[in-house]
């Protein structure tokens, strides 16, 4: 075994392990919880309404 073969199991290694992320990433069983992270800046605008609507009154 010389380094050539090293070079290519590691290409071989690299892709299996990138295939296998995608896979994961874009598993159906994936999405909700990965749609809650992308709603996560927004989660506290309803909040942030509501304080601005009580400071106008109050103000």
């Amino acid at each position: 075994m010389d380094i050539n073969d090293l070079r290519g199991l590691s290409t071989v290694f690299l892709m299996v392990t990138f295939f296998g992320l995608c896979i994961w990433a874009y598993s159906s069983k994936r999405k909700k919880s990965f749609d809650e992270a992308a709603n996560l800046p927004f989660a506290d605008e309803e909040m942030n309404k509501e304080t601005m609507q009580e400071e106008a009154r109050n103000g």
